[in-house]
This record gives structure tokens, C-alpha cells and sequence, in this order.
């Protein structure tokens, strides 16, 4: 077994217990866990002081992910996810199968399929999307690399994952659509 699914078992088996990770993704360092824990999700809120009524987004390994959580995912999608040059979350309608306290009291999700070897291997073996928020209080500025991480936040998590911790990365926060089921979309985040 090579580091990386060292890392990627050990950090599934914090998860599967209702933990709360922190770890390297596509663009900046997040807070995960298990999407369809309520208890977990809760614990993160509590961690970052977000109010609770400002839904989380989710991350999956591929697209054809994305139709289990939910109602309709509408064709402008996939091509929406086809053509994004850099990592792009959607704001879908009629979010389904996840933990409710995700949602807002609209029942819309973001959700992302990442790009990233390490997330992909770790959604593709938990089985299960995982939240994703940055990694830093709400209102301070999102961390490009685990140096920039405070002590407090890391501190709060139940696992520290042990991957590209010595990188800086150029990656902003994810491009935000909010896509409506007949096609019509708003851009939140360019």
C-alpha cells in the first residue's frame, strides 16, 4: 500500500465515524466530512461559527455522482461541467439523500466534481460525497497552503490529513453557478 491510500484509509475510517477532517482539495484547504451525517455536518458549523441557515457544498469524485443527490440535474449541466476550465461548483435544485442541516430551506446544493487524484480516491472509496468548506473561520480569508491554517481551527478537527501539507496553492475558491431546473442559471462566483 502506497502513501497515499495509507492516508486515503485512514482519513475514511475518521469519516466513517462521524469526524471531521481537514484536508487539501482542488483549490484550498476545507473542512470535510461525511455528507449524509447530520452530527458531523453540525460539528462543523460549530467549528467555523457559520450560521447554520449558509448550506455547505459537497464534493464527488465524478459527475455521474451527481444525479443521487438530486431531484433533476438539468442537460446544461454536463456541459457546463464539460467546458469549465477550473473547478466549478453548481448550486442545483432538489437536494436529496444528504444530511438535512446541509441544505438551506430551499433544498439546494452545491455540489463539485473535483479534479484533484487525492479527492477523487478518497470520495471513490468512502463511497459517499464529502462537505467541503474552507478552512478557516467565517470572515477570514480561505488558506492556500496548511501554513496559513490557524492553530485554533486545526486544533478543532478530529484529523489532520497528512497530504500536500508542504504545498501553496494558486487555486482560488471554485467558480459558483446557481443553475435553475428549466436551464436558466445565475453566476454567484466568477
Amino acid at each position: 500500500m502506497n502513501k497515499m491510500q495509507e492516508e486515503i484509509k485512514r482519513t475514511i475510517e475518521i469519516l466513517k465515524s462521524g469526524g471531521v477532517i481537514l484536508y487539501p482539495t482542488d483549490t484550498v484547504w476545507g473542512l470535510g466530512c461525511d455528507a449524509t451525517n447530520k452530527e458531523a455536518v453540525e460539528k462543523i458549523y460549530r467549528i467555523k461559527a457559520r450560521e447554520a441557515q449558509k448550506s455547505l457544498l459537497i464534493l464527488v469524485d465524478k459527475p455521474e455522482m451527481i444525479p443521487s443527490y438530486v431531484n433533476e440535474m438539468p442537460d446544461l449541466a454536463w456541459d457546463l461541467i464539460d467546458y469549465a476550465d477550473k473547478p466549478l461548483t453548481i448550486i442545483y435544485s432538489g437536494a436529496k439523500n444528504l444530511a438535512e442541516n446541509l441544505m438551506n430551506k430551499e433544498k439546494t446544493i452545491g455540489i463539485r466534481a473535483v479534479q484533484d487524484e487525492f479527492c477523487q480516491k478518497l470520495i471513490q472509496n468512502f463511497r459517499k460525497p464529502i462537505v467541503s468548506t474552507s478552512a478557516n473561520l467565517t470572515g477570514d480569508k480561505h488558506p492556500r497552503s496548511f501554513e496559513e491554517i490557524s492553530e485554533e481551527l486545526i486544533n478543532k478537527v478530529d484529523y489532520v490529513v497528512n497530504w500536500k501539507q508542504d504545498e501553496y496553492s494558486l487555486e482560488n475558491p471554485s467558480s459558483i453557478i446557481k443553475l435553475e431546473p428549466d436551464g436558466l442559471f445565475t453566476i454567484i462566483r466568477p
